[in-house]
C-alpha cells in the first residue's frame, strides 16, 4: 500500500447495522464505490461496506462507502 493511500477494511454486518442506525440512514444512502476501483479491486463484493481511514492533522478520519 502506498503511504498516501487510505487504509481500508471491510465492515462486519453488525458494524454496518450500528453505522446505519447511528446516522439514521439506509444502505442506499451511503456514498458508493465501484467494485472495479483500484483501491478495493478484487477484495470486496457488491453490497459490502468499506471503511476508509485517512490521517489528518486532527487525527484519523473515517469514511464509508458501499460497493456497487
Amino acid at each position: 500500500m502506498h503511504v498516501l493511500q487510505s487504509k481500508n477494511s471491510k465492515l462486519k454486518k453488525e458494524d454496518v447495522d450500528k453505522l446505519l442506525t447511528e446516522f439514521n440512514i439506509s444502505l442506499t444512502q451511503l456514498p458508493k464505490i465501484s467494485k472495479k476501483d483500484p483501491l478495493i479491486e478484487g477484495n470486496f463484493e457488491v453490497g459490502e461496506v468499506v471503511k476508509f481511514e485517512r490521517k489528518s492533522e486532527e487525527g484519523v478520519e473515517e469514511y464509508f462507502r458501499v460497493v456497487v
